[in-house]
This record gives C-alpha cells, structure tokens and sequence, in this order.
C-alpha cells in the first residue's frame, strides 16, 4: 500500500476544547490527579500544571482519601491515560448499582 493511499488517523477524542482549562485525570491502576491542560498530543500524552495528585487508601487501593499532594508541572503518559474530563461541572454522585441499606 502506498504512503498516499492510507489515511490519516484522526482521533475521536477533542481534547482542544480542554486546553488552559482544568481537567481531571484518572490513570490505569488507580491514580487519580487533576491540573490545568497546557498541551497534548495525538497518543494523549498530557502537559498539566499546577497537578494535585489524589492519595489512594493503604488499605483499598481503588478508594481515594481527601489527602493530596501538589506535583507542578507533569508529563502524563498517554498509554495510562483512561479518563480526561473537566473539573467544572464534575460532582460526585451516589452510586445507584449499590444495594442501600
């Protein structure tokens, strides 16, 4: 196949709308941080300033504490990226797949 007959991938994803704008990230594994998008790439590598990484539980590692620590300025690996969505207008809901007591 010839070079002018593939097409060019496009992602499926407008990350653009998010630029200088705060985001919430959330990565393979569990990690969880959120920072003001200053760039991005088409693998989703991310560029965040002024990144707050949310703390994760000893004992539960899929479960967040309210502790945080501040990271500056990060490069976030487009591979672990699962979740990128804004901090303004996100809050969190009761989960309705819980049976209530």
């Amino acid at each position: 196949m010839a070079a002018a007959d593939r097409k060019e991938k496009k992602s499926i994803f407008d990350i653009s709308k998010f630029l200088d704008k705060g985001v919430r990230v959330k990565f393979q594994g569990g990690r969880e941080a959120s920072g003001i998008l200053k760039g991005y790439d088409a693998l989703l590598n991310l560029v965040l300033d002024n990144t707050t990484e949310y703390i994760r539980d000893p004992d539960d590692p899929l479960k967040l504490t309210d502790e945080t620590r501040s990271l500056g300025l990060v490069v976030c690996r487009g591979t672990a990226v699962v979740l990128v969505c804004p901090v303004d207008g996100m809050e969190a809901i009761a989960n309705p797949f819980i049976q209530q007591e």
